[in-house]
């Protein structure tokens, strides 16, 4: 079984996150999505959480550096980010 910090995009800050909203593994990353990692990160963790750590998780789950998501992918996740 991979980790957390396996995927990129993880360092330690973020898997820490992830830890603390009770995501443990890429699987469990993967069956919530990127949206939903974010806003209960920024719900129960980090009221500051940046759009950046959105793409970071959306990369991580993608298994690409988030300076590889599709312009329509940042777009996405540029409006959810504002609808926070």
């Amino acid at each position: 079984m991979s980790t957390l910090s396996d995927l990129p995009n993880v360092g330690k800050v973020l898997e820490d996150n992830l830890r603390k909203i009770n995501i443990e593994t890429p699987e469990q990353l993967r069956q919530i999505g990127a949206e939903e990692a974010f806003f209960r990160i920024r719900m129960v963790v980090d009221p500051g959480a940046c759009l950046h750590m959105l793409y970071g998780i959306q990369g991580a789950i993608e298994g690409i550096p988030d300076k590889f998501l599709s312009d329509q992918t940042k777009e996405r996740l540029r409006l959810f980010y504002k609808t926070l």
